[in-house]
């Protein structure tokens, strides 16, 4: 493996689906590895180094929600990007829940999948290279947030979020009392404007809303603001 080369892992029990993949981003300039089911997936996520692991969901052994929550449970803050058949909100709310940073439904196109690796990994660079960021503490009225440990304490309630989450949660509070537009968001978080994806930036936002709000239904701190996006007031209303 060259210097400097980033490392993938595919997990997919999908011989063509894995195959193929392997084969485009390998050709891509990435180091790949593979596993063939859940099990193997874990074992080789929690024993090996790797940049971004592409999970798919439905696999013997293990499926791919219990594998990225036991990946977050490790505390490892790999990206993961989740390949899946299914395509519907409560599928999609379990993958972010249990840790995933991104979500692709099969059939998709391979440039699309090259395309959010890179996106992913760019943003988890940034991140990293960002030390001021992974040692600042964040305080706005009753909200606290930590980089390093991706934590929120709320009113004192501390509560664990997803890289994903954070990031959102991080550009609302660098712009709190003041509307954040739908296409800003996607472009901090995800480092591109896309309309296909404001629904999955709507799913984050609600899984966020779980987290720090005492009742999501009727939010008191993230708003969402009608034909613009989201706003952060970091005291209650």
């Amino acid at each position: 493996m060259a210097e400097g080369q980033k490392r993938i892992l595919i997990v997919d029990d999908d011989d063509e689906i894995r195959e193929l993949l392997e084969f485009d981003i390998r050709s891509s300039g990435y180091f790949v590895d593979t596993a063939q089911d859940g099990l193997e997936g874990l074992n080789k996520a929690l024993n090996n180094s790797y940049d971004l692991i592409l999970l798919d969901v439905m696999m013997p052994k293990m499926n791919g929600f219990d594998v990225c929550k036991n990946i977050r449970a490790a505390k490892l803050a790999i990206p993961i990007l989740m390949l899946t058949a299914k395509g519907t909100i409560e599928d999609k709310t379990n993958g972010f829940d249990g840790g995933a940073d991104d979500y692709l439904v099969k059939p998709f196109d391979v440039q699309e999948v090259l395309l959010r690796i890179k996106v992913l990994l760019r943003r988890n660079q940034v991140v990293e290279q960002d030390t001021s960021l992974s040692n600042e503490i964040l305080r706005s009225g009753d909200i606290e947030i930590f980089p390093e440990s991706l934590e929120a304490v709320i009113v004192n309630k501390k509560v664990k979020l997803t890289p994903t989450e954070f990031e959102i949660l991080y550009c609302l509070m660098q712009h709190f009392n003041n509307p954040v537009t739908l296409a800003t968001l996607l472009d901090e978080v995800w480092g591109y404007d896309s309309n296909e994806d404001v629904r999955m930036l709507r799913v984050h936002v609600g899984g966020l809303r779980n987290k720090i709000e005492p009742d999501a239904k009727s939010p008191k701190y993230l708003h969402t603001v009608t034909n613009v996006g989201y706003k952060l007031t970091p005291f209650a209303q």
